[in-house]
């Protein structure tokens, strides 16, 4: 598929394996381009399933995900899918559960945090049980999904806001932008810390949580203006802390 469109990848079109979109700023632009990659396709013996071929829509699925101009949101089709499973009985249910529901993981707040009483029953040798936290926490995805936001495309000319918190196991963050004074989403991420991290002080947890935002977010956030928010007020005085420990020493380079 690339090798036919690869001179209207990232152009006029975007590709993904037997998936393709084809996009315009106007009705006129879009059907100009829309007869370039027809004309490629007839050239090229290229055959389209026509029941799963959409055209000249405002909104539309792609990879799972309902897709428009500004905006991003969840599949409602799958969602609903999702919502109907029982809580699993197995460690392979888990995995499958957490594998669907993991797929939209960008439109959920602290997923990491939320998911941990079932990830821990993935650990070596752990017994099945699936407790009362198990099932609150099989029950909470399912309604975090059903409830997700709408997700926003970045304005590059904007700059972008940064709210970061860390839990004992847990570190999560969100990158959205101000718009009209109201902070709009534009990706959910979270992780759970290793052994060696739930040692940290809270300080160090509460670093961490930043660090691990400006990694995830690297591809947004370089040569681009951003603010961070954190509910830890100690951070702020570790730039200008020269006795601080190695590691947070490291994390204030790191973020300069």
């Amino acid at each position: 598929m690339l090798a036919i469109f690869h001179d209207m990848v990232e152009k006029t079109m975007e590709v993904f394996m037997d998936d393709f979109s084809v996009f315009g700023n106007s009705f006129e632009n879009y059907l100009s381009r829309l007869d370039k990659m027809l004309q490629r396709c007839k050239d090229t013996n290229l055959s389209l399933n026509w029941e799963k071929s959409h055209f000249m829509v405002k909104k539309g699925i792609v990879l799972g995900h309902k897709i428009s101009k500004n905006e991003i949101e969840v599949d409602k089709a799958k969602v609903d899918v999702i919502a109907k499973l029982p809580h699993p009985t197995t460690i392979k249910g888990i995995r499958s559960f957490l594998g669907h529901a993991g797929f939209y993981r960008r439109f959920i707040q602290d997923f990491s945090k939320i998911s941990r009483p079932m990830t821990h029953l993935l650990e070596k040798n752990t017994p099945f049980v699936f407790s009362e936290d198990c099932i609150q926490a099989f029950q909470t995805l399912k309604k975090k999904l059903t409830e997700a936001p709408i997700l926003i495309a970045p304005i590059w000319d904007l700059p972008f806001e940064l709210m970061c918190d860390a839990s004992d196991f847990a570190v999560g963050a969100v990158l959205g932008q101000r718009h009209k004074k109201h902070f709009k989403p534009i990706h959910y991420a979270s992780k759970t810390m290793n052994d060696a991290e739930t040692n940290y002080t809270t300080t160090e947890k509460e670093m961490l949580a930043v660090v691990y935002a400006f990694e995830k977010f690297q591809s947004y956030l370089i040569m681009n203006k951003s603010t961070v928010h954190t509910n830890h007020s100690a951070l702020k005085y570790l730039f200008a802390k020269k006795d601080a420990k190695a590691r947070l020493l490291r994390w204030v380079l790191l973020l300069q």
